[in-house]
């Protein structure tokens, strides 16, 4: 992995100071209690590059495109595999269903970088998914190290492309704006006048794993202890109702203890479910 002696510019400090504080907040949702993580300096203390370890390959979109990479060695894999799956103790390997879990881990981590960074990188996306060493030259590199306080002692290594670096020390060129014809205005601010009548009305949406149907007499069999299988598998997308009917499907993700929905396709037309 590439150890730059110069430290990185600032605008990547910055990006990588948002990865570390979105870490923080996962990992301590997660662990229950203050979990801090900070960028710290490549040393020479640093773990090598092992055949053990995890690789978090990330494309960045929107004002910055570019690549990045997490190298994870195994200690922090297992650890943040762990809690993650909220095993009582650290796995002796990583396991498929760890790196799995690990990489769900980064993409709800992601997902709170978007929504931080809103302010300056708008329209900033991040696509995360497990890889393998860059096979390009790190521009810069690092790590994100936890902090005094932390439960567990965690140490990532960041990598990012040339061209992810180059992005973020220019700042994105906001577009021209484009006056708007009178007949314009008007027609805007009378739809949105009949639409504010609207956006207060609470709908209630219903989240559906899957479904089947059930005998009269396996009805009145059901009790306390009933397994019912549904038409699903685990890592199929759940779908999102809006009475009764489809609008959205995704994966199931969990947001400050409760179950959550990431949104992975939107239907422009409500469709009907049987």
């Amino acid at each position: 992995m590439a150890s730059p002696a110069e430290r990185p510019p600032g605008p990547v400090l910055t990006f990588i100071q948002l990865w570390a504080e979105s870490l923080s907040l996962v990992l301590g949702q997660i662990a229950s209690v203050p979990f801090p993580m900070m960028p710290a300096e490549t040393s020479a203390e640093r773990p090598a590059a092992a055949e053990t370890d995890l690789f978090l390959a990330l494309t960045v979109a929107g004002p910055a495109q570019g690549e990045m990479i997490f190298r994870v060695p195994l200690p922090a894999a297992l650890v943040l595999a762990k809690l993650f799956m909220q095993e009582e103790a650290p796995p002796t390997e990583l396991t498929v269903d760890g790196r799995s879990a690990l990489e769900e881990l980064f993409r709800q981590v992601a997902g709170y970088v978007v929504t931080s960074g809103r302010a300056t990188l708008p329209g900033i996306a991040v696509t995360v998914g497990l890889g393998a060493a860059p096979t390009w030259p790190a521009a810069s590199s690092g790590w994100i190290d936890s902090a005094a306080g932390a439960p567990h002692a965690v140490a990532i290594e960041w990598n990012l492309s040339a061209s992810l670096g180059t992005a973020l020390a220019v700042p994105p060129v906001a577009a021209s704006p484009v006056k708007p014809s009178e007949q314009e205005v008007a027609s805007t601010v009378s739809e949105a006048d009949k639409l504010g009548f609207f956006m207060d009305l609470e709908l209630e949406v219903t989240l559906r794993f899957g479904g089947r149907n059930l005998l009269l007499k396996d009805v009145l069999e059901l009790g306390p202890g009933s397994v019912l299988e549904l038409d699903r598998q685990v890592q199929d997308p759940a779908d999102l109702l809006l009475d009764g009917k489809l609008i959205a499907r995704g994966e199931v993700v969990m947001v400050n203890g409760n179950y959550g929905l990431r949104v992975s396709e939107i239907f422009t037309a409500p469709q009907v479910t049987g």
